[in-house]
């Protein structure tokens, strides 16, 4: 069996090489294991239209921000080029291929069996993202359909849909900018909405929606949830009528319960006005030709993307009984020696809230180490 590390780092995407830096500043030695053969493996599988909703001022990891001659919103390819260069300057290794299958408590330590083999850890730190299972839900019919069927993970670009009718089912942030880059790239889409949908424009009056988030927090969850449908009325107009509602939960209230944070627009909904995009309800069934909506409604499509979602799946790695609690230090976390990063999706964004759970984290466990070391030292 190999020598006990100090820490084992699970998923070498952003979150994994975030902390990895940070206990590297700190001189805690880690082993960083990532199942894919690259590091950040689903960024670079990510639609290739896709920018980060957040401004690169506040979506860098810790102590490298972006260069300069990079554009506010970062796309995939420069985000991937700065993640490449990031592990690099920090000389991070991950060791690839290496599929995590349990992790287990062994005495006050663990033990993280991959496929390599057993590997003892002191602590363990799971960063392996909210996105790393897609989730397909089940619906009626769904195997009937002669059409093409994928998950949004799956989904590249516009050029194999060009000139087809595309039913998008889900209306989170994937689910609209894939719309979105349909409607450009030749297609006839539609997005199939379950229930209502908070959207909120990439900029308001110029001012980044994540600055204004953070502004936001400074005032009562309640008098944000009754004043931004307010403003948002104004900036987008009333989608009402085009079939978009808004949940009874208020925007802020949605993300302290359920971590749904809202759609951000970089454009879809202007398609949504002009027609280009449609609007269609929850679906009843899936038919071999198309769809039989909620409200009675069929319609043919030549394909279906379902933008449904991921889950993390860490879970299934776990002992029964073994909660690490929410991402980043909290008690349960620093008792266990577990931790989670990147599990955290607020409103002022997921990349800032990793660079202050990774800081944290890192601090924490350097002082743990130190509290041990110290009392070994000490007489009986």
């Amino acid at each position: 069996m190999d020598e006990t590390t100090p820490v084992a780092i699970i998923g070498a995407g952003p979150a994994g090489l975030a902390i990895a830096a940070c206990l590297r500043q700190a001189g805690v030695d880690f082993v960083l294991l990532e199942k894919e053969q690259q590091s950040a493996p689903a960024w670079r599988r990510h639609y290739e239209r896709v920018h980060l909703h957040t401004t690169k001022r506040y979506s860098s990891l810790p102590f490298v921000p972006f260069p300069r001659d990079y554009p506010r919103y970062v796309p995939r390819d420069l985000f991937v080029d700065y993640l490449d260069a990031y592990a690099q300057r920090f000389d991070l290794r991950p060791r690839f291929g290496e599929v995590v299958r349990a992790i287990t408590r062994r005495g006050r330590s663990w033990l993280v069996d991959t496929t390599t083999g057993p590997l003892p850890a002191s602590q363990v730190v799971i960063a392996s993202g909210n996105n790393a299972e897609p989730l397909m839900p089940g619906f009626a019919g769904a195997d009937a359909f002669k059409g093409k069927r994928l998950h949004s993970a799956d989904y590249r670009n516009a050029m194999p849909f060009a000139g087809q009718s595309v039913l998008i089912i889900g209306m989170g942030n994937t689910g609209a900018e894939i719309a979105l880059d349909l409607v450009e790239g030749g297609a006839r889409p539609t997005i199939s909405v379950r229930g209502g949908v908070h959207i909120v424009p990439r900029e308001l009056l110029g001012v980044p929606i994540q600055m204004i988030g953070m502004a936001a927090r400074l005032m009562p969850e309640r008098i944000n949830d009754a004043l931004f449908p307010i403003i948002l009325d104004l900036a987008l107009g009333r989608l009402g009528k085009y079939g978009l509602r808004r949940p009874q939960q208020g925007m802020l209230q949605q993300i302290a319960l359920s971590s749904r944070i809202p759609t951000i627009d970089v454009g879809t909904v202007g398609k949504i006005r002009e027609g280009a995009i449609k609007i269609a309800p929850d679906i009843a069934e899936i038919t071999e030709q198309g769809v039989r909506f909620t409200d009675g409604k069929h319609g043919e499509f030549d394909a279906i993307i379902f933008a449904t979602g991921f889950r993390p799946g860490y879970a299934r790695l776990l002992e029964p009984g073994v909660q690490p609690g929410r991402s980043g230090v909290n008690a349960s976390a620093s008792d266990l020696g577990l931790y989670l990063i990147g599990f955290h999706n607020p409103v002022t964004g997921l990349l800032r809230e990793i660079s202050i759970e990774a800081e944290q984290i890192a601090d924490n466990i350097r002082l743990r180490r130190n509290r041990k070391k110290a009392a070994e030292i000490l007489p009986v």
